[in-house]
């Protein structure tokens, strides 16, 4: 018996990765053969996920970081030459401390882009989820050629609280490697679908996780749609409406515009860069999970990106997870999950949740591969 073990990390708590070992020596116990794939949607962890599905080679760029200090951020290279860049390795939140938000850049994304094109990546994949800014990629064109000129013509890497300040943007410098026409294809991996401004845009919805005040989340709004409004005049660009447009602080949206990029579901993209179709093909069943299942998983994130494929090839989808809501465990049968399992004991407190995720999961997955090995053997 084969089985794809394709789980997202459990926030908090547990890796992909280690969420895949645990389950593998349990049903390793059971004489059936687990394969690991880790998986991410865009945030935190799919540079781990790519190599460790994929292989190929993990390279570390020093680059500036969010707030201008130096920092060390890793990328990866493919066996067939695609790079991947997560913008949370220089741009994060958690080099922010989610304080400054107006005052951040993604400069260091860009200048992972352009090492990454200049080494010889044709094919770049961004990662978006985990930012600490929200400068509407800005930053990631300048450290790439790009210049945001002001009133008197003078040439500045613009931020939150300066996009107002952008009277024209110029492209003709960008690097040949990352342009627009003939430069790297860039893919971005998504895992929301926010456009730029509004009540449902970077600022309003992710400006408050990200340390702003109601007052900056207002200045941060208005700069993106000034932004927008520049793009539309000097590129011909509409980008502003685009679903994930807003996805890391605008930097979907200047993906698009500065670089040509397309935006797609980053759980389809993980999938697609992992062959999880081929691997399919040969599996009896799989194996995934996250730290909380609720509706929200069955929205483009993990487990509905792989319980979507699984079913259109047939084979049946197992979750486990630390909570589970049981209106999306109802919902989720009708894309083919075959059950959905808690973890955590019945009345057991979330923090001793966390601290025993390891023991909580190990427990649920040997009776999982307990009941599949045994039905395998009465089929």
């Amino acid at each position: 018996m084969r089985v794809l073990v394709a789980p997202d990390s459990f926030k908090g708590s547990l890796t992909a990765t280690e969420v895949c070992e645990v389950i593998g020596m349990a049903l390793a116990r059971h004489g059936v053969q687990a394969v690991p794939l880790p998986m991410a949607d865009g945030g935190e962890g799919t540079i781990a996920a790519m190599l460790l599905a994929s292989g190929g080679e993990r390279v570390e760029d020093l680059v500036s970081g969010p707030l201008g200090e130096r920092v060390t951020a890793a990328r990866a290279v493919l066996p067939d030459g695609t790079a991947v860049v997560e913008l949370a390795q220089a741009a994060g939140i958690h080099l922010t401390g989610g304080r400054r938000v107006a005052e951040a850049t993604t400069f260091g994304v860009g200048q992972q882009l352009l090492a990454a094109a200049r080494g010889g990546a044709r094919r770049i994949i961004v990662a978006l989820g985990g930012s600490g800014t929200t400068d509407g990629g800005c930053g990631a064109a300048a450290a790439c050629g790009a210049r945001f000129l002001d009133d008197g013509g003078a040439a500045f890497v613009p931020v939150g609280t300066s996009l107002a300040r952008i009277r024209q943007l110029d492209l003709s410098g960008v690097d040949a490697a990352l342009a627009r026409s003939g430069g790297a294809k860039i893919v971005a991996m998504c895992d929301v679908d926010n456009p730029l401004t509004g009540a449902d845009g970077a600022a309003a919805v992710f400006g408050p996780q990200k340390g702003a005040d109601a007052e900056t989340v207002r200045r941060l709004d208005a700069g993106l749609a000034h932004l927008a409004g520049v793009i539309r005049r000097d590129l011909g660009v509409e980008a502003e409406r685009l679903p994930g447009a807003g996805a890391a602080g605008g930097m979907g949206a200047g993906l698009v515009a500065f670089f040509g990029a397309e935006l797609r579901s980053g759980i389809e993209v993980m999938l697609d860069a992992v062959s999880f179709d081929e691997l399919l093909a040969g599996a009896d069943a799989v194996m995934t999970g996250e730290g909380s299942f609720d509706r929200q998983s069955l929205r483009g994130k993990v487990i509905h990106g792989v319980a979507a494929r699984a079913r259109r090839a047939g084979v049946p989808v197992h979750v486990l997870a630390g909570r589970v809501d049981p209106a999306a465990a109802a919902e989720a049968s009708g894309l083919g999950v075959a059950g959905a399992q808690a973890i955590t004991p019945e009345g057991q407190p979330l923090e001793a949740a966390l601290a025993h995720a390891r023991e909580n999961l190990a427990r649920a997955a040997e009776g999982l591969a307990g009941e599949l090995a045994r039905r395998r053997r009465g089929s």
